[in-house]
C-alpha cells in the first residue's frame, strides 16, 4: 500500500520545464533589458502573452534564419500582429530559427532562433509584468545548451509556409 503525502501531484507543464523559469533585469543607462528563459513552448507562449501589454500600432521584423528571408512592417495594429503570433506558436516552439521583434518607441520584445526572450524598455514595468507571469528574478539565467548558427537549422517546410502566411496576412515587406 502507498501513502500519499501533502506533496502536489507533478503536472506535466512542471515536469518537463526547466529548473526555473526565470529572468534577468538589469538597467543599462536609460534603458531596461529582461532576459527570460523558458523550455521552447513556454517561451513562445510567454511572448505571444507579453505583446499584449505594447501599445495599438506597433513594429514587427522578421528574420528567418534558415533562408536568410527578412520581413519588416511599421504602425501595425497589435491585435493583427498577436494573432499573427497566436499562428506561429507552435512552430516556432517546434522547429525555432527565427527571430521576431515587435516593438515600439518605448518597448521591444524579441524572440531570438534558439527561443530565448530579450525585452528593451524605457520604464522598469516589464520587471513587475515578468513576476505576474510566474517567473522568477534570478541573477543569472541559465541559457539554452543548444545554440544553433545558421546552417545547423534543419529545413522545415511547415514553419516556412507558417511564415509566409503571417508575413502575407500583416503586409510585412522585404527590407
Amino acid at each position: 500500500m502507498f501513502f500519499r503525502g501533502r506533496q502536489p501531484e507533478v503536472s506535466v507543464w512542471r515536469r518537463f520545464r526547466t529548473n526555473v523559469d526565470g529572468f534577468t533585469f538589469r538597467q543599462d543607462g536609460d534603458h531596461y533589458t529582461a532576459h527570460a528563459v523558458a523550455n521552447a513552448e513556454r517561451s513562445v507562449d510567454l511572448y505571444h502573452s507579453l505583446a499584449e501589454y505594447l501599445p495599438p500600432a506597433v513594429d514587427v521584423a522578421m528574420e528567418d534564419v534558415r533562408s536568410g528571408r527578412a520581413w519588416n512592417g511599421e504602425s501595425l495594429a497589435l491585435p493583427d500582429v498577436r494573432d499573427a503570433i497566436a499562428r506561429l506558436k507552435s512552430p516556432l516552439a517546434i522547429h525555432a530559427g527565427v527571430e521576431l521583434a515587435v516593438y515600439s518607441s518605448e518597448d521591444q520584445l524579441t524572440l531570438t532562433p534558439n527561443l530565448e526572450l530579450f525585452i528593451y524598455s524605457r520604464t522598469d514595468r516589464w520587471l513587475y509584468i515578468l513576476q505576474g507571469k510566474g517567473l522568477q528574478e534570478v541573477r543569472d539565467v541559465r541559457t539554452r545548451s543548444w545554440k544553433y548558427r545558421r546552417e545547423d537549422f534543419r529545413p522545415a517546410p511547415e514553419l516556412d509556409a507558417a511564415l509566409l502566411s503571417a508575413a502575407e496576412r500583416l503586409g510585412l515587406t522585404a527590407p
